[in-house]
């Protein structure tokens, strides 16, 4: 038992020892996740957010129709989107990637963008439920034509966010990690 205690407590000081020795040295390297700013993955089809979003006016809870309801928002069904695509744009090399899995009974393999580590949980619902927009933590997302993380999604940009007296979030730590 001591044993442990004595090897969590060197493991710690060998991390603070790393960490202060690189802000010393002015390193701008972050440690762990939730620091993917900018990450901007490719993937399995070309889908413009600004097209559907900004030109088109697709609501995200048409597609993101778990959003409101779920602590993660869902991937759209092919068959949500098959609702416009079996009539439009379908002699697209994309189109037909999607017919192709949509017809197969497949789904499509997108790489995640948006992540966060898995000591922490955060619900879509109750932050669209509290009129939280979805531009708030990711951007512009009507004009991405290919999307990317916009916020760090760090501790300290969504406790900076909770702190704001406006949005009267609550800050004990039990709200976001387990």
């Amino acid at each position: 038992m001591q044993r442990k205690v004595i090897q969590r407590s060197l493991r710690g000081a060998i991390f603070a020892l790393i960490a202060a020795s690189c802000f010393l040295a002015g390193c701008k390297f972050q440690f762990g996740v939730g620091y993917n700013q900018g990450y901007q993955p490719d993937q399995p089809i070309a889908f413009s957010h600004e097209l559907h979003v900004g030109q088109n006016q697709i609501q995200c809870q048409y597609c993101h129709s778990q959003v409101e309801r779920s602590n993660h928002s869902n991937i759209p069904a092919l068959s949500t989107c098959m609702n416009c695509h079996m009539v439009v744009k379908t002699d697209s090399p994309e189109i037909q990637k999607l017919r192709d899995a949509y017809d197969a009974g497949k789904s499509i393999a997108w790489t995640k963008v948006h992540m966060l580590p898995d000591h922490v949980k955060f619900s879509h619902q109750a932050h669209v439920q509290k009129g939280v927009n979805c531009q708030t933590c990711h951007g512009e997302i009507e004009k991405m034509a290919k999307v990317y993380q916009h916020a760090d999604l760090s501790m300290g940009w969504c406790v900076n966010c909770h702190r704001e007296p406006e949005n009267k979030a609550p800050l004990n730590c039990s709200t976001c990690h387990h």
